[in-house]
């Protein structure tokens, strides 16, 4: 399956999330819990956080309908690179070697683990194939259907 845009929205929107909180929480000096609440909740930063998080949720949910979880988690770790990108052009935050080769080893972990669960589709394939394979050779031909039985028949498969 190709990958989609809207796969990347997911990490693109929890960094703005990130962001949002940040901004906030810079906003908010109370250490009484009913005032920092009600500073939380008329924060125009605070309430797009939530809107953001809103938003990622239900993108969020596409994407799981279209990927094994196994599949698709992994791209929630791009948002670590992504936000401490965001710390350095937006904050002015230090980023020092470590963070970039440890973003440069969560990248290559995302494309390594999202490869390996390509190469699951073709085991799948090829069971079905054996057993297809498994069912002609014992002569029980009932369960395959009219195209199977056809290219039994013929010798027309994609391995003769």
């Amino acid at each position: 399956m190709p990958m989609r845009l809207s796969w990347l929205a997911v990490p693109a929107l929890n960094t703005l999330f990130q962001f949002f909180i940040k901004l906030g929480a810079e906003q908010m000096h109370s250490q009484s819990p009913e005032v920092w609440l009600w500073q939380a909740l008329s924060s125009y930063w605070i309430l797009a956080a939530i809107a953001v998080e809103i938003v990622t949720f239900f993108i969020w949910m596409n994407v799981l309908a279209e990927l094994d979880l196994s599949r698709a988690f992994p791209l929630s770790g791009i948002s670590y690179v992504l936000i401490i990108a965001t710390g350095w052009f937006i904050f002015d935050e230090r980023v020092v070697a470590l963070q970039i080769i440890g973003s440069g080893l969560i990248l290559t972990g995302v494309w390594l683990i999202a490869g390996a669960n390509v190469e699951t589709g073709t085991k799948v394939e090829t069971a079905a194939k054996v057993e297809t394979e498994t069912k002609a050779e014992a002569g029980d031909r009932r369960d395959l259907d009219v195209g199977q039985r056809k290219e039994l028949r013929t010798g027309t498969g994609k391995d003769r």
